[in-house]
């Protein structure tokens, strides 16, 4: 080998290993800050944990002693206004007590001076027979005999005048006994009384400091935990460039949801083989672990190898299968910051949606409609979009994309600048998504399912959006940060809509389990169940005294009914199942029928105030916009109608499919 080739590859090699020697440097750099970090986020997640513990601790005896405060004030009470009453009972049983007693004293005393009588008269017999005089004899007996009838009488009035005490003697014991557990009580009460105030004025502040500690803390805990994520993740990017990772969100959970999930989740585990989340995939299934990190011949590596998985489908791609090999061999490890349970669906990157036909060649049912607050604009839901449309002119104005398939609620935000749309894919994913109504750029996107989300509904304050879905979930997010405040898993079917009380303190859902509910909007408990429905709930609202709630379904009934009791107030027969209603503030009711009709009615008293029929097909959807007095609606068939709510004429329609001038058969 000549000089100059040794040292040019003297130099490779010495390059190579200065590389290499760099990578593993700057790796234990990042691993030692990662680590440090995540000793700091450990220690500042303790720390919150253990206040918020403490908080909630003490919180609880606050809480005990404002009960047993309250408690205590009613009973001293209650027993203060009945002493009065139990006093006077006692001074009546205590008057004929004394003269009883009294009498028996004085009969008693009676009895012992007659046998002190009789006594001295049995000394004078005694005396008068030491005399032998006849006469004398015989007068003595004779006292005594009347000194022993004497004793008698008396000792008979002593044991009158003891059942004469007996018979008083137990009132006055009961009246007794009744006042001294009276002021037993009292004197209960008045300690439990203060000692409840000690407990309270020791507790306010500390509770106080701690709620003010307790932010800070979770806010501390929150900077370490994104400080330790963003560490790990520069680790996991490094790793990544030395090809020693595989991002399981990134790049597997992706392959796992497309190709393997409809055979494998929750409803349908095949070999019961759950992989709808990191932590059911590393569970395994019936044959045991389907992963062994750090094995390539794990029974899921060799089932995709050999084609045995997917089942009846494609086998994975020579890539796919090659990506997830090396997955498992560097440890099947899962990404900093994802959940464990979290689903496929979301930790596996947003995916863009098809985009809408330029032109549509048959037109789709028009499944949600919603008026622009200022009475401009009306939404409504098309193919894989959003359209606005303007309400005079009823031409297009704008066309958002990237939606879901069908979208199956709109609701414009009050500042008219914002629209929210829920829509789905049937049995792939559904969504919730903010756009901005300007210009259709995409401000939040909230929910990301396995299926269809079907409701939106904002506050009365703009403030709240709730959300509901075929996962049977109701969400609640803050629309200032959008981050979720409120998760109710309370109903076993499919949630088809969600509307909030005239307060905002309440959501009302609907559900297909037939059943539409109330719940607290803060804390998420349940507050009414109404069951009357004999089939699937679609639609749900709140009259304007937050006390009733109105809600329509299969049973073609629109049902009203009050959330004290949950028991049905009146209801609207109709002749077809009832899709949507919208309800105004002054608790006139709109509904859209798959009988082609949409109806007015007064909810307060149930009667029909407006008829608006002549659809060709099922409506599905409708909404009413009290300042310009105009009603629209949707159909199965695609056609959007304009109607006066006064005259319930239509005043336009249109198909609302772009490209499609005329109403034809709706595709389905």
């Amino acid at each position: 080998m000549s000089f100059l080739r040794a040292f040019s590859l003297l130099a490779v090699l010495f390059g190579v290993t200065s590389v290499g020697l760099a990578d593993d440097a700057a790796l234990t750099q990042l691993k030692t800050e990662s680590d440090a970090a995540k000793t700091q986020s450990t220690a500042a997640a303790a720390a919150h944990q253990e206040g918020a513990g403490k908080l909630r601790m003490l919180e609880q005896q606050l809480l005990k002693a404002k009960r047993e405060l309250d408690l205590a004030n009613k009973r001293l009470k209650e027993q203060q206004d009945a002493l009065p009453k139990q006093q006077e009972a006692l001074t009546k049983a205590t008057e004929p007590k004394t003269a009883a007693d009294k009498a028996l004293e004085e009969a008693t005393k009676g009895a012992a001076e007659a046998n002190k009588g009789v006594e001295e008269a049995a000394k004078r017999a005694e005396e008068a027979a030491k005399t032998n005089d006849a006469k004398q004899i015989e007068e003595a007996k004779k006292a005594q005999d009347e000194s022993k009838k004497t004793l008698e009488q008396k000792n008979k009035v002593v044991e009158e005048k003891k059942k004469a005490l007996e018979g008083v003697t137990k009132p006055f014991a009961d009246a007794d006994a009744v006042v001294k557990k009276t002021n037993e009580t009292i004197a209960a009460a008045q300690q439990t009384i203060t000692t409840s105030n000690e407990a309270i004025a020791k507790l306010d502040p500390e509770v106080t400091a701690l709620k003010g500690q307790v932010p800070q803390l979770e806010a501390a805990s929150t900077t370490a935990r994104q400080a330790y994520i963003a560490k790990q993740k520069g680790v996991e990017q490094h790793l990544k460039g030395m090809g020693q990772w595989v991002s399981f969100s990134q790049e597997v959970a992706p392959v796992f949801y497309q190709r393997c999930l409809a055979c494998h989740n929750a409803r349908m585990a095949k070999g019961r083989f759950n992989m709808e989340n990191y932590a059911a995939i590393m569970k395994g299934g019936e044959s045991g672990a389907a992963i062994e990190p750090g094995k390539t011949d794990s029974n899921l590596c060799q089932q995709i190898a050999d084609g045995t998985m997917p089942q009846d489908a494609d086998p994975l791609t020579a890539e796919q299968i090659a990506l997830v090999n090396k997955w498992v061999q560097l440890g099947a490890q899962l990404d900093v910051g994802v959940e464990p349970t979290a689903a496929l669906i979301r930790v596996i990157p947003k995916f863009t949606q098809p985009a809408a036909p330029e032109a549509y060649p048959v037109p789709v049912s028009v499944a949600a409609v919603a008026i622009s607050p200022d009475g401009k604009l009306l939404a409504t839901g098309g193919y894989h979009e959003l359209l606005l449309w303007d309400m005079e002119q009823g031409t297009i104005v704008r066309r958002i994309g990237n939606v879901a398939e069908r979208v199956h609620h709109i609701v414009f935000h009050p500042d008219n600048q914002r629209i929210v749309i829920a829509a789905g894919t049937p049995g792939q994913v559904g969504e919730a998504k903010v756009f901005q109504i300007a210009d259709g750029k995409l401000l939040a996107d909230l929910v990301t399912t396995e299926d269809s989300v079907f409701g939106v509904a904002l506050s009365p304050d703009g403030n709240r959006l709730a959300t509901c879905g075929a996962d049977r979930t109701v969400h609640i997010f803050d629309v200032a940060t959008w981050k979720e405040e409120v998760l109710i898993e309370d109903h076993a079917d499919w949630v088809m809509d969600v509307a909030w009380s005239p307060d905002g303190k309440r959501i009302a859902t609907a559900s297909r389990d037939k059943t539409s509910k109330v719940f607290d909007s803060k804390t998420g408990d349940g507050v009414a169940t109404f069951s009357a429905h004999s089939d699937a709930v679609y639609t749900v609202g709140f009259l304007a005294d937050n006390e009733h709630v109105i809600s329509g379904g299969s049973d073609k009934q629109l049902r009203v009914w009050k959330i004290a009791d949950s028991k049905q107030a009146r209801n609207m027969g109709l002749g077809g199942e009832v899709l949507r209603l919208r309800i105004l503030p002054d608790n006139r009711v709109v509904c859209a029928s798959a009988d082609k009709t949409a109806r007015l009615y007064n909810a307060a008293d149930g009667k029909q105030l407006k008829n608006f029929q002549g659809s060709k097909d099922w409506l599905y959807t409708v909404d009413f916009h009290p300042a310009t007095n105009k009603v629209v609606t949707g159909s199965f068939d695609g056609e959007i109608r304009l109607w006066n709510a006064e005259s319930e004429k239509v005043e336009k329609s249109w198909t609302g499919s772009p490209g499609i001038a005329a109403p034809q058969t709706a595709a389905k």
